[in-house]
C-alpha cells in the first residue's frame, strides 16, 4: 500500500500513529487494463474468493461462511494471508448444492460426510473425489475401485459422478454465452475497482459501481466499495448507508463491518467501533487490519490486555506491513 493510502490519526496518550484505511473488496486477480479484452480464466488452475464462488453457483456468501465455520466445506488454499477456493473446492461446492437442491437437509448431508470420512479416512474431501448416488432413500457413495458405501440415510434422488461435476464447473466458469445482467454487473464492479483509488477517476468509479448495483441489486461488494468511495469523497452519511445496505444483503460481510467500525472510530464513538471490528473478526478471524484497528480502539478505551492480544495476532498475520512497527511499539 502506498503512502497516499495511509490515513493519519492520533491515538493513545496523544501520540501520532497510523492505521490501515477503509478496506476495498478486490477480485482475486487485478482486473485487466482498460484497453485489453477480458482474459479468460483457467478454471483448473485459478483460485477463487468466497464471493466469486457464491456468484458462480448462486449461493449466498453468508451460507458459504456458515459452511466454513461449521467445518462443512472450507477454502483449502491460503495465499498472502487470505483463503481461497481451489477448483477441487468448487467441485465440492457444486456437489453440495446439488444435494441440497434435491431436498436433502444440510444436517443429513453433513452426517453423511462425517460418517463417510470415518469409513474412508484416507479421503479427506469426499465431495471432491467420490461418486455420490442414491438407492431409494439411502445415499450411496462409490469409490474409484467400485466399492459402495452407505454412510447415512437421506432423501436424495440423484446420481452424479465427479467427472460430470468437473465438466459442469468448467462450463460455468467458461460460459461464453450472451452476458447476463449479473455478468455485466460484475464487469462494472471490476471497472469500479480500477478507478476508485485515484481522485482524478472517482467519478468514473462511482458511475461504475452505481451501474453494477442497478444491474444486480444484490451485489454486496459493490455497495461496500461505493461506501468507501463516498467516505473518501467526504460524504460519510452516504457511505454509512451503503455499508448498511451491503450488510442487509450479506449480513456477515467482514469488510462492511470493518468500514463501519473505521467510520465510528473517526467520529469518536469507540465502543461502537469496537463492536463492529469484533463483528468483522467473527466473520473473518484472519482479517489482519480489523485486529489492528480493534487494538487501537481498545487501547484508547484503556483495555490494554485485550488490545495486546489483537496487536499480537496482527503481527502474526501481517508482520511485514507498513503498520507492523506501530503494533510492535504497543507490545
Amino acid at each position: 500500500m502506498t503512502d497516499n493510502n495511509v490515513i493519519h490519526v492520533d491515538f493513545g496518550q496523544g501520540k501520532g500513529g497510523e492505521r490501515p484505511p477503509p478496506k476495498r473488496i478486490l477480485p482475486t486477480e487485478p482486473p485487466p487494463a482498460e484497453a485489453e479484452p477480458t482474459r479468460a480464466r483457467d478454471p483448473l488452475g485459478d483460485l477463487y474468493t468466497l464471493d466469486e464462488a457464491a456468484a458462480l453457483f448462486a449461493l449466498s456468501p453468508s451460507r458459504l461462511r456458515y459452511w466454513e465455520r461449521s467445518g462443512f466445506l472450507t477454502r483449502s488454499v491460503q495465499a498472502s494471508g487470505k483463503r481461497y477456493y481451489s477448483f477441487q473446492d468448487l467441485i465440492g461446492l457444486r456437489a453440495a448444492k446439488a444435494l441440497l437442491d434435491e431436498g436433502v437437509p444440510l444436517q443429513s448431508v453433513r452426517k453423511s460426510l462425517d460418517a463417510l470420512q470415518g469409513t474412508l479416512p484416507k479421503v479427506a474431501r469426499p465431495l471432491c473425489s467420490l461418486r455420490i448416488l442414491a438407492d431409494g432413500q439411502t445415499i450411496v457413495v462409490r469409490d474409484d475401485q467400485g466399492s459402495s458405501y452407505e454412510p447415512a440415510t437421506g432423501q436424495l434422488r440423484l446420481d452424479f459422478e465427479i467427472s460430470a461435476l468437473r465438466d459442469d464447473v468448467v462450463r460455468v466458469l467458461r460460459n461464453q454465452g450472451r452476458a447476463s445482467d449479473f455478468t455485466l454487473a460484475y464487469q462494472s464492479y471490476l471497472e469500479g475497482t480500477r478507478f476508485d483509488e485515484d481522485e482524478r477517476t472517482f467519478d468514473r468509479a462511482e458511475a461504475a459501481y452505481r451501474r453494477a448495483i442497478e444491474l444486480d441489486p444484490a451485489l454486496a461488494n459493490a455497495y461496500t466499495n461505493l461506501g468507501n468511495l463516498m467516505f473518501r469523497r467526504g460524504r460519510p452519511a452516504e457511505a454509512e448507508s451503503f455499508y448498511l445496505r451491503a450488510l442487509q444483503i450479506d449480513p456477515e460481510q467482514p469488510e462492511a463491518f470493518y468500514n463501519l467500525g473505521f467510520m465510528l472510530y473517526d467520529r469518536g464513538d469507540l465502543p461502537a467501533s469496537v463492536l463492529n471490528f469484533r463483528r468483522a473478526l467473527r466473520s473473518d478471524p484472519s482479517f489482519a487490519d480489523a485486529h489492528f484497528n480493534l487494538a487501537m480502539a481498545l487501547t484508547e478505551l484503556g483495555e490494554r490486555d485485550d488490545a495486546r492480544a489483537h496487536w499480537t495476532t496482527y503481527l502474526r498475520l501481517d508482520p511485514d506491513s507498513p503498520w507492523a512497527e506501530v503494533a510492535r511499539r504497543h507490545l
